[in-house]
């Protein structure tokens, strides 16, 4: 099917993007301007931002509760951004339609940045608040039974990260890993995946972008050919976690979160891949408004359920 309408609409608008280098501090600006206002935001039982204490410092985050209860099942979130975008408050809406329509507790991660937070930092901290989840389980209300890994693009990247890292040292606590549109191969070979042919252009992120927009974490020590870096490069996925990963169909990071998929499917781990139709790259942070792309939400918590 054709690019959904109202994307197409979208990036008509948009202006030609600036020439020369990326400036970090610039796009992170804009980035923050189009965050909603907090009276505009999808109300909850609570939200809270506190400092989770963790082995690799303190980290912010923002628990969200969707309702009153005794006890309840955690999502720790990771936002997406190439490594050196995004924050709390860009993923804000994300993180709680997935505590609303999940009915679990959302934990939403605000891991340090590339540059200025060289590899692993960012994927340390996310790695440290899994842990202190199941540390502080008692002080969070968790029920010791549901703790999902959750995370959209690059943050999808850190969610199988973590997974992996996590069952390889042996904690084994983590039920779940959610991965939206993920990115999991930083080399970008275009003979890999024909996505990065398909999709090359005209849908918002294109192949082209994929270096630039991921060179401030590689530059900071990211191998591409480590597995910590590109998780679609670990050998031997046995024994992770039951994955949902979802994929869009204009997005060049398609075919590699489908490989994933079906890779996990070859090493015995339950997983079920989801494309959407007419969607592009980001559509769960910028287009979940539209109803067919905020099932997204309700196919997550049909997958938390089984």
């Amino acid at each position: 099917m054709p690019l959904h309408p109202e994307i197409a609409k979208f990036l008509a608008a948009l202006p030609a993007p600036a020439q020369g280098p990326l400036d970090p501090a610039a796009l992170r600006a804009g980035d923050e301007a189009h965050v909603a206002p907090l009276a505009e935001r999808l109300p909850l039982h609570s939200v809270e931002d506190v400092a989770a204490r963790t082995a690799s410092g303190e980290v912010p985050v923002r628990i969200y509760t969707p309702a009153e209860a005794d006890r309840y099942g955690v999502i720790v979130y990771f936002h997406g951004g190439a490594f050196f975008l995004g924050s709390l408050e860009t993923h804000d809406h994300v993180a709680r339609s997935l505590a609303e329509e999940t009915g679990l507790k959302v934990v939403s991660v605000g891991y340090r940045l590339a540059p200025e937070a060289a590899f692993p930092a960012g994927l340390d901290d996310c790695h440290a608040v899994v842990r202190w989840v199941a540390e502080e389980g008692e002080s969070l209300a968790w029920d010791g039974i549901t703790l999902a890994l959750a995370g959209d693009s690059s943050g999808g990247n850190f969610v199988a990260a973590v997974a992996a890292r996590a069952h390889d040292e042996g904690f084994e606590q983590i039920t779940h890993q959610i991965l939206y549109y993920p990115s999991l191969d930083l080399d970008f070979d275009v003979d890999r995946y024909a996505s990065l042919r398909e999709n090359a252009k005209g849908y918002g992120l294109e192949t082209a972008g994929l270096k630039p927009f991921n060179a401030f974490y590689l530059d900071s020590g990211a191998d591409p050919a480590d597995p910590r870096v590109s998780p679609v490069k670990r050998e031997d996925l046995t024994g992770l976690p039951p994955a949902l990963v979802v994929t869009a169909e204009f997005d060049p990071l398609r075919d590699e979160g489908e490989l994933y998929g079906r890779r996990l499917r070859e090493a015995g781990v339950e997983a079920t891949v989801s494309r959407y139709d007419g969607a592009g790259h980001g559509f769960v942070q910028h287009f979940s408004w539209i109803p067919e792309y905020h099932a997204v939400f309700a196919e997550t918590r049909d997958f938390l359920r089984r």
